[in-house]
């Protein structure tokens, strides 16, 4: 465990230091953030604040996983290549994320990025070629219930299933990303879960690759501590969703998520419901907002009660995710 904490703080010191010249450079090049006229009025001050920051986790995490598992990503076994999944999953949809946040930045008459239905169907595609690399190559068609001794086979099931799950979890930590140190926050301690579970069942590759993320992420959140300086963008809330979602199918772990990410689930949740409702009686509401973040909001919560509030409950969601692994 001492090798993945100690790559956890290279990852950290990594991302931060160069954290300063990339926000330099994203203001420079004017890539700030959009808000919404709906949203909140505390909100509407962010505007311009330099977004797609989602570039400072990632970069370092790859390049960090990529020089430690060089053997085994040429050619090595297939349990150390298998850390490619994650990986290769946080690329594939950090640059759809990419290309969402820079289409929405630089399209012309107020383009906002991709239509959802376009983005929904890349990210099903990716959700589908991941799935059949966790069904076919890893052997990977599993469910792991509580207090139950042994996984359950669910055969070929497993495969629409995996697709919800990394589809899923890629929007809710999307959802998620409104506000300063939100996100960020949530999705460590998602990390750090499940780099105890991994460490558990003694994946090591896993472990070593959570606790990457984790210490990214912590810094990601020195520069997005409120008042944020940096935002995460879609290119890195997609990536992390799914890449969280392909480390809880890869422990088999992955019925803890939606307890885990129980702050990600109800956001989406508040969305969906919202939504529902809004068309079912033609024009009324649940909540006063939603994502439902912005609900407390405007019921009068300070983002700084929200954020913090939201995270206890996330942290205290995680410590209940590991003690349920653990029967």
């Amino acid at each position: 465990m001492s090798i993945p904490l100690a790559l956890g703080t290279l990852s950290f010191l990594l991302a931060v230091i160069w954290g300063s010249p990339l926000i330099r450079w994203l203001r420079a090049n004017r890539i700030g953030k959009q808000i919404r006229i709906e949203e909140p009025g505390s909100n509407q001050v962010k505007m311009g604040t330099p977004t797609m920051g989602g570039i400072m986790i990632l970069i370092p995490v790859i390049v960090i996983t990529v020089t430690l598992n060089i053997y085994n990503l040429i050619g090595g076994t297939l349990i150390g290549g298998s850390i490619l999944v994650p990986l290769l999953t946080m690329i594939g949809y950090g640059v759809l994320g990419a290309y969402d946040d820079w289409s929405g930045l630089r399209g012309a008459d107020g383009a906002v990025g991709l239509l959802g239905r376009y983005k929904i169907l890349v990210q099903t595609a990716l959700a589908l070629v991941i799935a059949l690399v966790l069904y076919f190559p890893l052997g990977l068609r599993s469910i792991a219930i509580p207090t139950v001794p042994q996984k359950i086979d669910i055969g070929l099931l497993y495969i629409p299933v995996a697709m919800f799950v990394i589809v899923g979890a890629s929007n809710a930590v999307n959802f998620t990303d409104g506000l300063d140190s939100l996100a960020g926050w949530v999705t460590a301690f998602g990390f750090a879960a499940y780099g105890v579970i991994a460490y558990l069942q003694q994946q090591i590759y896993l472990v070593t690759f959570c606790f990457i993320m984790v210490g990214a992420l912590l810094a990601f959140l020195w520069y997005n501590a409120h008042p944020a300086e940096l935002f995460m963008g879609d290119v890195g809330s997609l990536a992390i969703g799914a890449t969280l979602a392909v480390v809880a199918l890869m422990t088999g772990q992955w019925l803890l998520l939606p307890l885990i990410g129980i702050i990600f689930v109800a956001e989406m949740l508040s969305v969906i419901l919202q939504v529902g409702y809004f068309k079912l009686t033609k024009g009324r509401r649940i909540f006063k907002m939603t994502p439902i973040h912005y609900h407390f909001i405007l019921a009068g919560w300070s983002e700084t009660q929200v954020v913090q509030r939201f995270w206890l409950v996330g942290l205290l969601a995680a410590m209940l995710g590991v003690a349920l692994a653990l029967l």
